[in-house]
């Protein structure tokens, strides 16, 4: 098979992998709807599970009911990576109740629990089976990668104390930690900001800053290299065009530190 899509062509060479500069941005949903037209078609008598990545939801065809029932259909239990999604706390709860027979959360990130560990919740079936391969069995699958028992006390104090926050608290709380940071960018000439909540994963308010480089003579990616290597070191994503910044992760107060170094970073750039 050869098309314009590197990952949809076959490659000779011993890895089977497409030259990484020939890859774009677009091919990847490409590859990814592709690769769900096909799920159906490559069941086989060794398929043993259906695994769905809830932050790639929009970029598959196929959907969480649709992928649920195609797993009943053939008999094939269903999982969903669902690292990043909380919050919202109810999603703790969606997806079981959706049908999906194991979903998996990070134990950190939202929940605030170690993380090198992480909830595995879904049918009793599965999780015993999985529980086979936890201490204090040391010579099964994934030695090395397995959490201990210190992790796994101190996960379910963080769940225990997860479901007891006040959840509509925090979220003003992150919403004006946001804002914040907004203002005090947009005291800038040629600054412009957006306030966002991605829709799957990392479910939170966050910060999209731009400014117009004829005005602020820097670039974004210079801009996260002296907020990351300055003191204290301030981690952002984003892309060639754009700042992005999350508090949810923060101590309440270091919104101050950031709305300021930033605007530092930007206004000596004027």
């Amino acid at each position: 098979m050869q098309t314009s899509n590197p990952l949809l062509s076959d490659w000779k060479d011993r890895f089977q992998l497409p030259p990484f500069d020939l890859i774009k941005d677009h091919h990847f949903n490409e590859a990814f709807d592709e690769a769900f037209l096909q799920l159906e078609k490559a069941i086989n008598k060794n398929t043993a599970m259906f695994w769905f990545l809830n932050a790639n939801t929009d970029q598959g065809e196929i959907k969480w009911e649709e992928f649920i029932a195609l797993g009943k259909k053939h008999n094939i239990p269903t999982f969903i990576d669902c690292a990043a999604d909380v919050p919202p706390v109810e999603n703790l709860f969606k997806f079981t109740k959706m049908g999906f027979d194991m979903v998996a959360f990070s134990g950190g990130k939202g929940i605030r629990g170690p993380q090198s560990a992480g909830l595995l919740l879904g049918k009793r079936k599965y999780i015993e089976a999985a529980r086979l391969h936890t201490p204090p069995r040391g010579e099964t699958i994934g030695r090395g990668m397995k959490v201990n028992k210190e992790e796994v006390l101190g996960m379910l104090a963080a769940l225990e104390l997860y479901l007891q926050k006040d959840h509509k608290a925090e979220w003003s709380m992150w919403e004006a930690q946001i804002k914040l940071i907004s203002d005090s960018s947009l005291e800038i000439k040629g600054v412009k900001t957006e306030i966002h909540v991605p829709k799957y994963a990392n479910h939170v308010p966050s910060l999209r800053i731009q400014w117009d480089q004829n005005l602020v003579k820097i670039s974004p990616s210079v801009v996260r290299d002296k907020l990351k290597n300055g003191h204290p070191s301030i981690q952002t994503v984003g892309d060639k065009s754009s700042v992005g910044i999350t508090t949810w992760m923060m101590v309440p107060g270091q919104e101050r530190i950031v709305a300021k170094r930033l605007n530092e970073i930007l206004s000596s750039a004027t």
